[in-house]
């Protein structure tokens, strides 16, 4: 639906966002400033204590410190209830007192027909729950009890029954009003191939409704209960409600259990869930009886950053598991990952619990691997690495497989990880091998390959020193000079210092709040040996603005260098030429921001200045190599 330039804004406008948040948070009012628009609260979407979640009502947007969840109130109503788009601007322009512009008279067809869809498929969820209380369901309650399922969990997931009837579901729904064309639409019946009297789909099995994210049914999935069934379970087809690919089982529900603080634990089957659920773990959902899909696997993201794959402890659970990595690796990066835990061979969630209770099921959960574990055990369990050819086939299945990470960072800490890993199997093995397409194992390399491998020279020590020295530099001149930090607020968010004080003192300006580790912070970059000679206490608020403009091109500059650096790296097995040429000219530019002194420049930092400029040109110049010529 197109909406009118301006419309947004209007709705915007009239209603203040920390009013739409404020139904889903508590706002910590010791902290917040009411007569501003300015609101903070512990976070809905991660669980955490502190109110570190702001939202700012003359801008009209929100942001997380801890997670980095930001937003409109539009973006807001779709993460955290699940809403589409048109949904949420529906709900805000009601409450903002403003009619929707009228939509295509083709899109309102679209609109009625599908609401007349969901009232079938709900009038078929309220059908089988009556029919799972009649005699011919004796079967399927028996069932049903022997699984652990009492009364009060049929009820809270809906479970029905669809009797092993041709006609009956059909018969029901004509009696309601509903014709054979929009039964048959919805997916609740199917017409013979050959034409004829539609006939219900869903014969002899227990029911599962599917919900969405806002609790509509759109659709079911069924268990039969004839063990000679053609298909154990069945869902619904395709139809104008549902795609199977790109939604999950419980979704709705286990959304609201992970912002109270559950993890989002991904089963693989509707029984499954129920049982995570029942003993205890609520964030648990499902696909719908296929593989993970790229889109299946966007909407956990948009729950949890961090989903539990719990996986079956079979042959088909850890094929799924293989195939998850390939899927997830050009989708991962920060607040997008994935952790893993692989069940007792031969069981499944619901296994585990009824088995060994839901002590066994957390201890599990709190051994979940990183998806680069599984990464590794998949290029290695198994095989055997007795030769050159093999350790080298190993090492670029690796290259590939992390090549395919488009997040920078996480590609970098990806490397390091498998360095790690391939170090502690064969021994000896320097940190460059991943990069360099080698293995360890004590192999003498010939003198041919000295001369083709690029002679890279080890971080110096100094250069941690002085990323440190760049940093604590522009918090220093923030901290003295707090109206600089609106106009590098952006910039600022971006340092991530790893040192406790220092990034408590970066929180403290970034939210205007004053903390005790904070000011521990401060009065220990301003007894700096280092920072001393730079004055900065001694330079006017232009001059102390124009200098934090300086230093953060320089510290952005050299990260972007030290980012660049092991990517050009990979690039040198020859297979990436014009890749190459981009990073090298990015390396040449970030180097030439890093050595951009003027006379002020050196005259304000002194001695110290001028030797960080020394070892940043030092370690540049041992980092810049000629590309080896092709074989």
């Amino acid at each position: 639906m197109s909406l009118p330039p301006g419309f947004l804004d209007e709705i915007r406008n009239r209603v203040p966002i920390s009013r739409v948040i404020g139904r889903k948070v508590v706002w910590d009012l010791r902290k917040s400033n009411q007569a501003r628009g300015d609101w903070w609260a512990p976070c809905p979407f991660h669980q955490e204590k502190s109110a570190s979640f702001h939202c700012d009502d003359q801008k009209g947007f929100y942001y997380c410190f801890g997670c980095h969840a930001k937003g409109d109130a539009i973006g807001f109503l779709r993460e955290a209830e699940g809403m589409e788009f048109i949904d949420a601007v529906k709900l805000l322009a009601a409450e903002a007192g403003l009619q929707m512009p009228e939509p295509d008279p083709r899109v309102r067809e679209r609109t009625d027909r599908r609401t007349r869809l969901l009232e079938v498929t709900e009038a078929a969820c309220r059908w089988f729950r009556l029919q799972l209380q009649t005699a011919p369901a004796a079967e399927a309650r028996d069932y049903l009890k022997r699984r652990g399922l009492d009364r009060e969990a049929e009820d809270r997931f809906e479970l029905g029954f669809a009797p092993d009837s041709r006609t009956a579901l059909m018969q029901a729904l004509r009696d309601k009003g509903f014709d054979d064309a929009l039964i048959v639409e919805s997916g609740m019946a199917a017409r013979p191939d050959g034409g004829g009297t539609p006939y219900d789909r869903f014969r002899g099995r227990i029911m599962f409704p599917i919900r969405d994210g806002q609790g509509r049914c759109i659709g079911f999935g069924g268990r039969a209960m004839d063990p000679d069934a053609r298909a154990k379970y069945l869902n619904s087809p395709e139809t104008p409600l549902f795609d199977k690919g790109r939604n999950l089982y419980n979704l709705g529900p286990a959304r609201a259990a992970v912002a109270r603080g559950q993890p989002l634990i991904v089963a693989e089957g509707y029984m499954d869930v129920i049982a995570l659920d029942r003993a205890g773990f609520t964030g648990a959902v499902a696909p719908l009886g296929t593989a993970i899909t790229p889109e299946q696997l966007g909407l956990m993201w948009r729950v949890s950053p961090e989903p539990v794959i719990a996986l079956d402890g079979d042959a088909a659970g850890q094929r799924a598991a293989q195939r998850l990595i390939d899927l997830a690796l050009p989708m991962t990066g920060p607040v997008q990952a994935l952790r893993f835990v692989m069940l007792p061979a031969g069981q499944d969630p619901d296994d585990l619990i009824r088995a060994a209770g839901p002590g066994a099921m957390r201890a599990l959960l709190d051994a979940a691997r990183p998806l680069v574990d599984l990464l590794w055990l998949r290029e290695t369990e198994g095989h055997v690495f007795d030769s050159p050819e093999r350790r080298a086939a190993l090492d670029k299945r690796l290259r590939d497989a992390i090549g395919r990470i488009p997040d920078e960072s996480t590609r970098a800490h990806y490397a390091q990880e498998l360095r790690r890993k391939r170090q502690d199997l064969f021994g000896g093995s320097s940190g460059r091998d991943l990069r360099q397409g080698r293995m360890g194992g004590g192999r003498t390399r010939t003198v041919r390959e000295r001369r083709l491998a690029p002679p890279v020279a080890p971080v110096p020590a100094n250069a941690q020193a002085a990323d440190s020295l760049l940093e604590g530099a522009i918090l220093l001149i923030c901290a003295l000079h707090p109206a600089l930090v609106s106009e590098a607020e952006t910039r600022l968010e971006r340092l991530g210092p790893r040192d406790p004080d220092r990034a408590a003192l970066l929180f403290d300006l970034l939210t205007n709040r004053d903390s005790a580790a904070g000011r521990r912070g401060l009065e220990t970059l301003r007894a700096d040996p280092n920072l001393v000679p730079m004055q900065v206490e001694q330079k006017t608020v232009g001059e102390a603005g124009a200098y934090l403009r300086e230093v953060l091109d320089r510290l952005e500059a050299k990260r972007i260098f030290d980012r660049e650096v092991p990517r050009a790296e990979t690039d040198l097995d020859g297979e990436a030429d014009e890749g190459l040429t981009w990073r090298f000219r990015q390396l040449g530019q970030a180097r030439h921001r890093i050595e951009r002194f003027d006379d002020n420049d050196t005259k304000d930092l002194g001695e110290d200045q001028t030797e960080l400029s020394r070892q940043l040109s030092e370690f540049l110049s041992n980092h810049i190599w000629r590309k080896p010529p092709r074989r």
